[in-house]
């Protein structure tokens, strides 16, 4: 027994220092074969420490000190996270020339170590890759997404079948809280924010909602903060490759949630296929289903939709707005309890100009400006997403006068834009999934 455990002390020592010896190597080889071309600056930053980086700068709010950082190196920095050079992005014009005018140079993912476990590494919005098949695949979802997104309602008099779903699933979410308020007098209202978003999503891409007690679901809802928690900026596991073979709680957390969702949602297709109609188009996988039948995706025949990539195309669909959505909704509803003088405002404004005959339509959004500029400030003043996921560069490429190399890591900082210029609007991801 001692034997073995001596063994496995041994081991993971020459893991260390073989790591070790790698990421001094590597990072003595990177300093000295970057050139820059002449005429062109090169990255400011702070210095790293050897095999860490700038981790332990970065503490628990790595927002709060890149923000810092931004006001004495500038809108464009390089730090080290590990081994490898990652550039920050901070203010709002920086952010636009790069995302928007020059989408084209950012617009790709890292190869990080945690996405190879989302949806097997298939994920259209995780994927290193964005070239012919790819962009086919990307464009048959969004057009999908479109199509049954502004379907009109056959059932209701509703804008739109989205608007007709989210309105169902408001009037069960709003029963349900006053129930829970009467029966139990407080609660926490995330978990069932969680599962009425899930509805939505479920309802446009599998056709059904789950009820708020669904083991399964609620299963998958409260772990959606571990997945946030690893694909979110600076997760040391993506950046130190020795984290990689040792024991992570985190991690092993997030590839059981990816399995467990993964395996759900192949059921779900299988089923699908079982059920399906080429007459009877119920929902965003029977779309799907019809275009692979159909070879529908581009003209180029050897670009396919197989029964794989539909689920991984319906798993980026589905969780695309998961998180997002059930996060502002629940800072909404804190804002509101917190500020009961703009809850009144808004309460009417909405009596005034809709009453309370009816749900507020999308088609009431013009003559809602005081409700509108609360959600927009919502999303600025919270910054519930402080950093977009990471963006890579595409090719070599300047910005504001500095060199930045093809395959830089690329960290955006959304809390800095929104809490620096009140006002502004949410930085957009521009990544093309």
């Amino acid at each position: 027994m001692s034997l073995l455990g001596s063994q496995s002390i041994i081991s993971v020592t020459e893991i260390l220092i073989a790591s070790a010896v790698f990421c001094l190597t590597f990072m003595v080889i990177r300093s000295f074969r970057q050139q820059i071309p002449k005429g062109l600056k090169r990255l400011p930053g702070p210095r790293g420490y050897p095999l860490i980086g700038n981790v332990l700068e970065l503490g628990s709010n790595p927002h709060l000190t890149l923000t810092q950082m931004s006001q004495k190196y500038g809108d464009v920095m390089q730090i080290w996270i590990g081994s490898r050079p990652v550039l920050v992005l901070s203010g709002l014009d920086t952010i636009k020339q790069a995302l928007v005018k020059q989408g084209e140079d950012f617009m790709g993912r890292p190869d990080l170590y945690s996405f190879h476990h989302i949806t097997d590494g298939q994920s259209l919005t995780f994927s290193t890759d964005s070239g012919e098949v790819w962009r086919a695949r990307r464009k048959l979802a969004q057009n999908a997404l479109k199509t049954f997104s502004v379907l009109p309602s056959p059932n209701s008099s509703s804008t739109c079948l989205l608007e007709e779903h989210v309105s169902k699933e408001a009037d069960y979410l709003i029963r349900k809280l006053l129930q829970l308020m009467e029966e139990k007098k407080r609660f926490d209202p995330f978990r069932y924010v969680v599962v009425s978003v899930a509805n939505v999503i479920s309802a446009m891409c599998f056709g059904n909602r789950y009820d708020h007690d669904d083991q399964e679901l609620l299963s998958i809802a409260n772990v959606t903060e571990e997945f946030g928690d690893v694909v979110a900026t600076g997760n040391p596991v993506d950046f130190i490759p020795v984290l990689q073979y040792l024991p992570n709680r985190t991690m092993k957390k997030f590839m059981e949630f990816n399995t467990r969702f993964l395996r759900l949602l192949q059921d779900i297709v299988k089923e699908h296929y079982e059920s399906f109609e080429k007459d009877n188009i119920r929902d965003i996988t029977d779309s799907l289903i019809e275009q692979s039948q159909e070879n529908k995706v581009e003209a180029n025949a050897n670009i396919q939709l197989l029964k794989g990539k539909i689920v991984n195309l319906v798993n980026d669909l589905f969780g695309a707005g998961f998180d997002s959505v059930t996060t502002s909704l629940s800072w909404s509803l804190m804002y509101l309890v917190t500020y009961p003088d703009i809850q009144k405002k808004i309460q009417e404004e909405l009596d005034q100009t809709i009453g309370r005959e009816r749900r507020p339509r999308l088609s009431d959004r013009p003559m809602l400006p005081y409700t509108e500029a609360f959600i927009l400030e919502m999303f600025r003043h919270s910054s519930f997403l402080p950093f977009t996921i990471p963006h890579c560069t595409t090719k070599d490429t300047v910005l504001n006068g500095y060199y930045i190399p093809k395959d830089l890591c690329v960290f955006v900082n959304q809390w800095q834009v929104n809490h620096d210029e009140p006002g502004s609007e949410a930085v957009p991801d521009t990544h093309p999934s």
